[in-house]
């Protein structure tokens, strides 16, 4: 357990990060499933519009440094494979 006062407040400040960085992670891996649910389904105009919202989810958690950027880039590209997968 910490002792000093600034200790204290850096645990406390850690576990609201924790909470909110696990929030973000789960989100985009909803949205990524329901992505490839789209894909598998082939309704293109709803894969269209999760991608998109996928994309910029992804942009915000790279942003705020929940998610490294290369990672960010990489699902990015895997989004636009998927999108383009479907005939």
């Amino acid at each position: 357990m910490a002792h000093t006062k600034s200790a204290l407040k850096r645990l406390r400040t850690s576990k609201q990060a924790n909470l909110r960085n696990r929030a973000r992670v789960s989100e985009l891996k909803t949205i990524e499933k329901k992505l490839r649910a789209a894909v598998a389904a082939g309704e293109k105009e709803a894969a269209a519009e999760l991608s998109k919202k996928f994309c910029s989810r992804l942009d915000k958690a790279a942003k705020v440094g929940t998610i490294h950027a290369n990672r960010v880039a990489n699902k990015k590209s895997q989004a636009d494979k998927l999108l383009n997968s479907i005939a």
